[in-house]
């Protein structure tokens, strides 16, 4: 893996330090984490895994040691088979003073989960499992997900998602993940809750009905690159919010 923007001032050998080319900047950021084809579609036959690389694991892992919390939507958590992050030796020193593995945080207005996957059941004894949901959601399944999870309720009839940053946020989980999918990403964008986007763009070009990272949502958002890396033909790009 190599350094292609900016461009270094020497030659340097040896791969680039992911956790310092990555690392978060001080205070909270939502950093949304994306794989796309050459043609901005972000699955192959229904599933992002084949889109995704050597590289692009690396990265991903890197990315969960880094972050307080991992975010994602429902159907994404149901359609990828979401199990609960493990510790990595690598991460000893990214997380240390904080638990050894991220949470998961699952966004769903239903609770139409399956409560009994090993999301549920295996994340502790590293970090229980949250669920984030509303007021609208069914009393009985709140009660029955409250045993299996910590609970957020953020919203009336839907979930807030500026409501669930801010949750996060004060339980300490300030440096947020969301890993999809397309319509929570659109969702986040809308509500300008985006600081940071980390898109590896495949080689590859698949066409069809695919869903572009953002789906939904009118969202305008400058961006400014802060690196480019590449491997065996992906592209791994970060982008900062302008503002920041």
């Amino acid at each position: 893996m190599r350094l292609i923007h900016p461009v270094p001032a020497g030659e340097t050998s040896g791969d680039p330090d992911l956790a310092r080319i990555y690392a978060y900047p001080a205070g909270p950021c939502v950093r949304i984490n994306m794989v796309a084809s050459a043609d901005g579609g972000i699955w192959l036959d229904g599933l992002s895994g084949g889109l995704s690389g050597r590289g692009d694991k690396r990265i991903f892992g890197t990315l969960r040691g880094l972050a307080d919390v991992v975010l994602a939507g429902a159907s994404t958590v149901r359609d990828e088979g979401y199990r609960p992050a493990r510790p990595r030796e690598s991460w000893r020193e990214l997380r240390e003073g904080r638990p050894p593995a991220p949470p998961v945080a699952v966004l769903t207005r239903r609770l139409d989960l399956d409560l009994d996957a090993p999301l549920f059941t295996e994340a502790e004894p590293y970090a229980r499992t949250i669920i984030v949901t509303c007021e609208a959601a069914p009393a009985d399944r709140r009660a029955e997900a409250a045993g299996r999870a910590e609970v957020i309720v953020a919203g009336d009839d839907r979930v807030d998602l500026a409501a669930a940053v801010k949750e996060l946020g004060e339980r300490g989980l300030e440096r947020v993940l969301c890993e999809g999918g397309a319509k929570v990403n659109g969702q986040l964008a809308a509500a300008g809750l985006v600081d940071e986007l980390c898109l590896t763009v495949s080689p590859m070009l698949v066409g069809g009905s695919a869903a572009r990272i953002l789906d939904g949502g009118d969202a305008l958002t400058g961006l400014r690159l802060a690196h480019v890396l590449e491997e065996d033909g992906f592209l791994f790009t970060r982008y900062v919010r302008e503002s920041r």
